[in-house]
C-alpha cells in the first residue's frame, strides 16, 4: 500500500485535533496543508517505524513546532479568516494541552503520544497532570446541552457539573434548543447532530449563532460526515461513545479560545 493510501483515512481527524489547536478551521487546515506538502516533498522522511496515523501526527507536530506556516498564503492576506488565525495563534496550546487532546480527543495512547510530541511516558504523564491542574483553575461556564437520547443527556450533565460547570438547560429539539439558547445566553453549547423530531442540530446552532457567539462542541457517532471539507465545519467535535476526558478536553479547549461554532 502507498503512503497516501495509509495516511489518507486519517486526515478528516487530523484536521479535527488540528482545529482544536488552533480554535479556528482555516488556521487548523492551514497547519495540515503544510505538514501534508512536507510529507510529499520529503516521504522518505515520513516515520514509518511508527503507526501510519502516529506517524501523520508527528509529522504535523514538527510543522506546529516550527510555526513555520505562512497563513495568509492559504487564507487571503486581508480575509477575515486570516486575522482570527493570527489572532488565536498568539495563544498557541502549550504542550500540556497537546498531550491532552492527543490522549483523549484523538485516543492515543501514552506511548503513541510520547512517540508524537518526541517526549518518554513519563514526560507525557507529567504533561497530563499539568494540563489536570489548569482545567482545575479554569474559569466556570454555564452549558447549554442539546440531545435527544435522555441517558446521554444526564451523562453528559454528570460530566460537566463534575467538572464544575453549570447546566442551564438540556433540550431535545431544535426550537427547544434556540428558546432557550436566547433566554439563558449560555457559555458554551454542547450540540447532538440528530435530534428527536427529526430536527437537526446543526441548523439549531445556525439559528443560535446567528444571534450571539458561543463555543459549540458537536457530539457525533459519525464524525467523517462533517469532516468532509466541502462546507464550513465544527472547531470542536466529540466522538460518540465519549469518554468522561474526551468530553473534559473538548469543553476545557473550546472555553479557552472562547470561540464561535465555525459554522457561521
Amino acid at each position: 500500500m502507498t503512503l497516501a493510501r495509509e495516511i489518507a483515512p486519517h486526515l478528516p481527524l487530523l484536521r479535527r485535533y488540528a482545529r482544536a489547536l488552533t480554535g479556528a478551521q482555516e488556521s487548523g487546515d492551514a497547519f495540515v496543508v503544510a505538514a501534508l506538502e512536507a510529507i510529499v516533498a520529503r516521504p522518505e522522511e515520513f516515520p514509518r517505524q511508527m503507526d501510519p496515523r502516529a506517524g501523520l501526527y508527528r509529522v504535523f507536530h514538527k510543522i506546529w513546532e516550527s510555526g513555520n506556516v505562512e497563513l495568509n498564503g492559504h487564507l487571503g492576506e486581508d480575509s477575515p479568516g486570516a486575522r482570527k488565525a493570527h489572532e488565536r495563534l498568539r495563544a498557541l496550546a502549550p504542550l500540556s494541552r497537546q498531550a491532552l487532546l492527543l490522549t483523549t480527543l484523538e485516543n492515543f495512547t501514552t506511548q503513541e503520544t510520547g512517540e508524537i510530541l518526541e517526549r518518554s511516558p513519563e514526560e507525557v504523564g507529567t504533561l497530563l497532570d499539568d494540563a489536570i491542574d489548569a482545567l482545575d483553575k479554569q474559569t466556570k461556564a454555564r452549558i447549554l446541552i442539546i440531545e435527544d437520547e435522555a441517558v446521554i443527556a444526564m451523562d453528559l450533565s454528570d460530566l460537566v457539573t463534575a467538572a464544575g460547570h453549570s447546566v442551564c438547560g438540556v433540550e431535545s429539539t431544535a426550537s427547544g434548543a434556540v428558546a432557550a439558547a436566547n433566554r439563558e445566553l449560555p457559555d458554551l453549547v454542547l450540540a447532538d447532530i440528530q435530534l428527536a423530531d427529526g430536527s437537526s442540530g446543526i441548523d439549531a446552532v445556525k439559528d443560535i449563532l446567528s444571534s450571539f457567539e458561543v463555543p459549540v462542541i458537536f457530539i457525533t457517532a459519525f464524525p467523517d460526515r462533517l469532516l468532509t471539507g466541502e462546507r464550513p465545519e465544527p472547531t470542536f467535535l466529540i466522538t460518540k461513545p465519549y469518554s468522561p476526558d474526551m468530553v473534559r478536553a473538548a469543553v476545557s479547549q473550546a472555553l479557552f479560545f472562547e470561540s464561535t461554532g465555525n459554522l457561521n
